[in-house]
């Protein structure tokens, strides 16, 4: 049986993702160098360091073993909770969907989960501009990368990872053709961010606007599962 580390190691040397590594060693040589030249300097540039280490942690997570369930791909905030049409580059802009959209800040972990279980269909990349992630035309302008999905219950969903202002690397390890189990790791977006998940519109939602979302973890929705609109306050 399989065990999560729950010692002081899992919080002050955390696994970090291979993609933060080049960066890791750039800011620590950085930091070397400006020691040399001036010890605050030094010391600065150690924090910054440090900082780069965990934004690029890769920690393990715990998926809810349910059946047909939909995770959130991303840690951070839902930022919006909308009726649309789907993405036109998945060919899926005369169905209607339930988009939940989940905004990551900096100090989010920024490694990217399969929201369920399936098979890639269609994979899209969409060069585009850098607006705020949390504005909605984020959706339409911004560089992406759009995934669409059979999931084993037969539904469509699609997720799409969306660059930010600060954001200017998307990393998608999925293609078509790709199978993966909800929660499993498919790439990550570099410093800030958005997760769009799109719901077919029979399925309702289970989170609320400004709820904490913890990727592979949380639960979006159940596909197959008859649920009512839930309705939150923030306090």
């Amino acid at each position: 049986m399989k065990t999560i580390d729950i010692s002081w190691r899992r919080y002050l040397l955390p696994n970090i993702h291979n993609e933060g590594w080049k960066f890791v060693g750039l800011f620590a040589a950085v930091t070397a160098l400006l020691a040399l030249i001036w010890a605050p300097l030094g010391w600065l540039a150690c924090i910054l360091t440090v900082w780069c280490y965990f934004f690029f942690r890769d920690p393990e997570r715990v998926t809810p073993e349910i059946k047909d369930v939909v995770v959130s791909p991303a840690d951070g905030i839902v930022q919006m909770i909308t009726e649309v049409e789907g993405p036109e580059e998945l060919g899926l802009e005369k169905e209607k969907f339930n988009r939940v959209s989940v905004f990551m800040s900096v100090f989010n972990v920024h490694v990217n989960r399969a929201p369920a279980e399936g098979k890639i269909t269609k994979a899209v990349y969409v060069p585009g501009k850098f607006f705020n992630a949390t504005l909605d035309k984020a959706s339409k302008d911004n560089e992406r990368q759009l995934l669409a999905m059979k999931t084993s219950c037969g539904k469509e969903i699609a997720f799409v990872q969306i660059a930010g202002l600060v954001a200017r690397r998307i990393v998608c390890d999925a293609a078509a053709g790709q199978e993966y189990k909800a929660g499993e790791r498919f790439g990550m977006i570099r410093f800030g961010s958005r997760l769009d998940v799109y719901l077919p519109l029979d399925v309702e939602p289970q989170v609320v606007v400004g709820q904490t979302m913890i990727a592979g973890e949380t639960v979006i929705a159940n596909l197959t599962a008859s649920a009512t609109k839930l309705e939150g306050v923030i306090r």
